[in-house]
């Protein structure tokens, strides 16, 4: 691998490693009042959940990377990488609404739409590299697991 594709490897696994980053240093002084509140069942300790989206967010970034560098038509790339980035965009607002606003059953609502989105997205990465679809799936797979936590958490609470 070259220096050039190594530098969008880069850029394309740091774009949504610094959502995260930026969405958790927003909502940290939230994550106080979170643990206070009743947990649904299997809700996973505190500590796990940077690890798992740390994960999430790495592999978002490989898979775009692979969509962007991919031969695809230019406009299915376009369409694909718009909606990573529009779902990227939901991913970093949900934590706002959620720890900062505890408006939980928007929360919720949002969550639901940002699967939806995430799906899509899946589907278009999928349809350029197949790869880059597969690395998708555990992302689809924890919104969902989020979504279980989200609406628990709002009936508890």
């Amino acid at each position: 691998m070259n220096k050039e594709k190594i530098k969008k490897l880069a850029v394309c696994i740091a774009i949504p490693l610094v959502v995260g980053i930026v969405s958790s240093l927003i909502t940290n002084s939230a994550m106080e009042q979170f643990y206070k509140l009743n947990q649904p069942a299997l809700s996973p300790p505190g500590w796990l959940f940077p690890v798992v989206w740390t994960i999430l967010y790495v592999l978002m970034g490989i898979a775009s990377y692979l969509v962007y560098v991919s031969d695809a038509d230019e406009a299915d790339r376009k369409r694909a990488l718009t909606l990573y980035g529009i779902q990227l965009f939901l991913n970093f607002c949900w934590p706002l609404i959620f720890f900062n606003g505890q408006f939980f059953l928007l929360a919720l609502i949002w969550l639901i739409v940002l699967w939806f989105l995430i799906l899509l997205t899946t589907k278009a990465f999928y349809d350029i590299s197949k790869p880059a679809g597969y690395l998708m799936l555990p992302y689809i797979v924890w919104v969902a697991f989020a979504i279980y936590l989200n609406w628990g958490i709002y009936l508890l609470n």
